[in-house]
This record gives C-alpha cells, structure tokens and sequence, in this order.
C-alpha cells in the first residue's frame, strides 16, 4: 500500500467519497466485496454506504448493466495515497485496465471527492471529473448524503435533480 499517510485526528483527516461499480461476473458480489476491503485499508474506515443501484452503462452499450454503490470513508491517508490504494484494491480484486474506455469490468473505483480539496494533476483531479453528470454516482450520494458539497459543482441533490435518472433501479426494492 502507499506509506504517504496523515497523522490520527489530524485537521486533514477527511471524509472521502468513493464510487463503486462493477458489471463483470457476479457484480453484486464483487461491488459488496470491495466495501468490505475499503473497510480494511490502512488508516481507513468505511462510515456510510449506499444501497446498490443497477444501471445501463455509461460507455459501450452492448455490455452487461453495472452495479454501482458509493462509501464515505475516514481516512487519514492523503488523497494521493487513497487513490494508489485504490488502484492495488481493484487489482486485487481482478480489475485489469485494458480493452475499451468505459468498456466492461469486474470492478472500478473512482475517488470522487476528498473534503474540500481540489487538485488535477497527470495523476488525480478532485473532484471525480463528471461527477456532478452522472446519475450512477449521484443517486448512491443522495441517498446517503444530499446537501454534500462538491467542490467547485454544487450540493449533490441539486445536481441530481439536473440529471437523468432513467433506468437507475435500486436493488432490492
């Protein structure tokens, strides 16, 4: 895992939003499986998450649906070192980037947000670009968070309620 990390009970300790989906195998099972490892990474714990939702895919359309799922996490790792664990969890998950952009995959997690901070460089930009546009994401985060903030974007219920929502379902109801 990344060592770049922050001290306990620090200022900058945050609550970052993750994004979870999958539409590769069993997805729901892969997408509860990988909020139960973000729970596990170091200096990190899981304090909310949504329900699973089910939605067409963003990207190439004859591809199965995706499972999506959101988690806001406490963290004291940086944003940097959030997102190389990110990364190693989805490898470990069986993720492997190849093939075509939006294209189908066992698992995907996006570093939506991270508190306040804002950042674009070759490696990360906070928040999440596109958040604010898609349903997939933003359904998960109304759910559990309406009047979060994304910086520089606008309260998630307020862009929500500019997108499209058609053929979201919330799985289990």
């Amino acid at each position: 895992m990344a060592s770049e990390s922050m001290p306990a009970g620090s200022p900058d300790e945050a609550l970052a939003w993750v994004g979870l989906g999958a539409n590769l195998g069993e997805p729901e099972d892969m997408v509860e499986r990988a909020l139960t490892r973000l729970d596990g990474l170091p200096r990190t714990r899981v304090l909310r998450r949504s329900s699973l939702y089910r939605s067409p895919p963003m990207g190439p359309a004859d591809q199965p649906d995706y499972v999506n799922a959101v988690a806001g996490l406490d963290t004291g790792l940086a944003p940097q070192a959030l997102m190389a664990s990110l990364l190693e969890l989805e490898v470990s998950l069986g993720r492997r980037r190849e093939g075509v952009r939006w294209g189908p995959r066992h698992i995907d997690l996006d570093l939506l947000c991270y508190g306040a901070h804002q950042c674009r460089d070759d490696r990360l930009t906070l928040p999440h670009p596109g958040v604010g546009e898609r349903a997939f994401v933003l359904l998960p985060l109304a759910e559990v968070t309406p009047a979060l903030e994304i910086p520089g974007q606008g309260r998630v219920r307020e862009l929500l309620a500019q997108v499209d929502t058609a053929g979201m379902e919330r799985i289990g109801e």
